[in-house]
């Protein structure tokens, strides 16, 4: 694990859901769910460019790309499935913009941090993980060297 701090909006965004009460943990990620952005054209058009995300119970696609030095994520995840698109939400909204180094250097154990563990099954915890995992393989894949 690196000991770089977290970026600044996932560190908001585990506080955030620590200061509440598992209930409204679940209420926060209902409201994260409802903000994951649309694929831009190229994607949207294109799905094959994008990633399964097995380890999620439901389809969910990602894909990371670097522009001008900073990761651009980008998800989808079904309407009927809140939870997981909550968990795609935070990682797109919280990766959006930084450095390839400052999404490596974000601990593997990132989605455990959120305290969400009490308020959705452990399998869907590990569904975020595996997003993660999957950000960083991508990521690393696109670096030279």
């Amino acid at each position: 694990m690196s000991s770089q701090p977290l970026p600044q909006r996932l560190a908001e965004t585990r506080d955030d859901f620590r200061a509440l009460g598992v209930p409204d943990r679940l209420q926060l990620l209902l409201e994260f769910s409802n903000e994951l952005p649309a694929l831009p054209a190229h994607y949207a058009e294109h799905p094959d460019l994008l990633e399964r995300v097995v380890e999620c119970q439901s389809p969910v696609f990602i894909f990371v790309e670097v522009r001008d030095g900073a990761a651009h994520l980008y998800a989808t995840a079904p309407a009927e499935s809140p939870t997981t698109r909550g968990f795609a939400s935070i990682l797109v909204q919280g990766i959006d913009g930084l450095t390839p180094d400052e999404v490596l250097s974000i601990p593997d154990d990132y989605p455990q941090t959120l305290g969400l563990g009490e308020a959705v099954s452990p399998l869907r915890v590990r569904g975020m993980t595996g997003m993660l995992a999957r950000v960083k393989r991508q990521l690393r894949a696109q670096l030279p060297g």
